[in-house]
């Protein structure tokens, strides 16, 4: 990453931490950064999160393995989105551009993104939704995340839209579904 997009990242998440704090939005620090006296451990994260009554942990393709702490007190309610159809191409290393290069480089067919369950481990967790997206034979490694980005926002707003309207459904051998709005008999 370069010092100017470290900067412009930096501020981006200054201002979101500033617009937040300015509009009455709690905001919680994590993890906990050496020269940081206000962050939160794994065990005040949990605390912290029961006392703002968190239902769902919901991460945007964050990058970090999550505290044994926080996946024991939220199991089955931290998600995360990959931007590959898992299990391929997933785990440690595989991240942003890296991914989609990996999919070009493999001669995949399909690529796209998943929402899966956050666990102990890189890209492992349970997959709740995917979305399939053509690799064209043309595609260069930035078209392709330009298409599969674009599915990714569509996956989660429906993904979150389910979640609070209670239409995940769990399966007897662990498979979490998505139950159809229209058709509570069917399942995605």
């Amino acid at each position: 990453m370069s010092l100017g997009l470290l900067k412009c990242v930096s501020c981006f998440i200054y201002y979101r931490v500033w617009y937040a704090k300015n509009n009455g939005i709690p905001v919680i620090l994590f993890p906990k950064a050496k020269d940081e006296p206000k962050g939160l451990s794994p065990s005040d994260l949990v605390d912290t999160l029961r006392k703002f009554e968190v239902d769902f942990v919901l991460l945007a393709g964050y990058l970090k393995l999550i505290p044994v702490e926080l996946i024991r007190a939220y199991e089955r309610s931290i998600f995360n989105i990959h931007p590959s159809l898992l299990p391929a191409f997933g785990g440690k290393g595989y991240y942003g551009i890296k991914v989609h290069k990996a999919v070009i480089a493999s001669g995949a067919r399909f690529s796209g993104p998943t929402i899966h369950f956050v666990d102990e481990h890189y890209d492992t967790g349970r997959i709740l939704a995917q979305r399939v997206v053509p690799v064209l034979a043309n595609d260069t490694a930035e078209v392709l995340a330009a298409r599969v980005l674009n599915e990714e926002h569509q996956l989660y707003v429906e993904v979150v839209e389910a979640l609070c309207e209670d239409r995940v459904i769990w399966r007897e051998d662990g498979v979490p579904l998505i139950q159809s709005r229209e058709n509570p008999n069917e399942f995605h």
